[in-house]
């Protein structure tokens, strides 16, 4: 791969009228934040110009998981980060949405930063998190510090944020307090009434939690043999989300012999939830579409309420709770002050101070370098090693050949047909 060099960005700042945004995402959850945060960053300009990248890796979504998220932004086009910063630099883009892993994020950020070495006129680079940041919270962040806008997601991720860069004595005014893009729906009417279970990939990871967790919303079906208990799916066996699911909740279930009012469901969560009177979960974000309409949503405490769980996000929510309470019909109750700091009940149009900050930063003749906190100074055993992964180190590289890019190419293709087509049918045949 050649070094990257500086390069001259052509546009000029655009008027709300005319707004030309590149998202790149690398996973289902993340093409679905990242192509809906591009939505309403889009908002009010009649001649927005999508375009939509994927991530060449392990959790590139299938055409399928792609046509569930509702973002209607078009099929995306499948890049490596190399290629990614050959089409931006081409560009002219007015905004680059990055969703995805902070990894991703910091690599992609130095390579802008070698694209725009000085004061330039570039596009205005957003980041942010998909949902509930529960875990590796500096790590994550730090990884995401240097784009111009960090999305925080409510006011108590505002501070946790500034918090953060603050602590290590980086600018912080990056980041910007907007609300998860996919919250919306039609309230809660207190009609519908079925049970839905919003199902994690990675939480919980035993099999043992697991199957437990299984057989309580089976029991659960049983004792209400006239309600329609869902468990809400996030993907069929062989595909890949943001996290890796070792034991699918469907192939755990069939030796439970479910009862008729028992289903699986795919598809869009907003969907699912148009007839959900109530949501269980361990810590799905599910959870926060499912309480920004008013349904009533249970927290699991049966694994205790722990970190790796996520759960104990929700202390003081109000929704924490157990099987044994929602099957003698008990309904919890959010509170409101809770919903508040966490961006579920935000007032207005939440993404308005974005853009703002967006039209008030490509109105500038320039923007600064591209500076992230981490640096060949400041991170000298950790940076080389993320760039390295993305292809983006700074060692000069000899430029890979037509036939050889293609044969990799290839070979990648038919890897990824391998783990999402054919092993889940030999899985299947196995199991006849």
């Amino acid at each position: 791969m050649p070094t990257l060099t500086s390069a001259t960005f052509t546009g000029t700042a655009s008027a709300r009228n005319s707004l030309r945004v590149a998202v790149i995402a690398d996973s289902d959850t993340r093409w679905k934040w990242g192509a809906l945060t591009a939505r309403r960053i889009a908002q009010g300009s009649a001649d927005a110009e999508l375009s939509g990248f994927l991530l060449r890796g392990r959790a590139t979504p299938t055409a399928r998981q792609l046509s569930e998220v509702g973002a209607e932004l078009g099929e995306p086009r499948e890049v490596t980060g190399a290629e990614f910063l050959a089409q931006v630099e081409r560009g002219p883009y007015d905004v680059v949405v990055l969703a995805l892993v902070g990894g991703s994020v910091q690599a992609l950020l130095h390579g802008m930063a070698r694209l725009w070495p000085g004061p330039q006129h570039r596009p205005v680079l957003v980041t942010g998190y998909v949902g509930v940041v529960y875990e590796k919270l500096a790590d994550g962040l730090l990884l995401r510090h240097g784009a111009d806008i960090v999305l925080a997601n409510s006011p108590y991720d505002e501070r946790r944020f500034k918090q953060v860069y603050e602590g290590v004595g980086a600018d912080a005014s990056a980041v910007t307090r907007a609300a998860l893009p996919f919250l919306g729906g039609a309230p809660y009417a207190g009609v519908a009434d079925a049970v839905v279970f919003a199902a994690q990939p990675s939480v919980p990871e035993r099999r043992a939690d697991r199957a437990y967790l299984l057989r309580r919303l089976v029991q659960h079906a049983r004792l209400h043999p006239g309600r329609e208990v869902v468990l809400k799916l996030r993907s069929k066996p062989g595909e890949h989300t943001t996290h890796i699911e070792e034991l699918p909740y469907q192939r755990l279930v069939r030796d439970l012999d479910p009862p008729a009012n028992l289903r699986l469901a795919y598809g869009h969560m907003g969907e699912v939830l148009d007839r959900a009177g109530l949501l269980v979960t361990v810590s799905s974000t599910a959870a926060l579409e499912s309480l920004h309409r008013g349904i009533p949503t249970a927290i699991l405490t049966d694994l205790g309420v722990r970190e790796p769980l996520g759960n104990h996000h929700f202390l003081g929510s109000g929704c924490l709770t157990s099987w044994d309470a929602l099957d003698a019909g008990h309904r919890p109750q959010a509170s409101g002050e809770w919903l508040r700091e966490q961006g579920v009940l935000a007032e207005g149009d939440p993404y308005e101070d974005v853009r703002l900050r967006i039209d008030g930063l490509l109105a500038r003749p320039v923007l600064p370098p591209v500076s992230p906190y981490y640096s060949p100074a400041t991170a000298t055993g950790y940076l080389p090693g993320i760039l390295a992964r993305h292809r983006l180190d700074e060692a000069p590289r000899a430029e890979v050949s037509r036939a050889r890019r293609l044969v990799r190419e290839a070979a990648r293709g038919a890897y990824r047909h391998g783990v999402q087509r054919v092993a889940p049918v030999i899985r299947r045949m196995g199991e006849l």
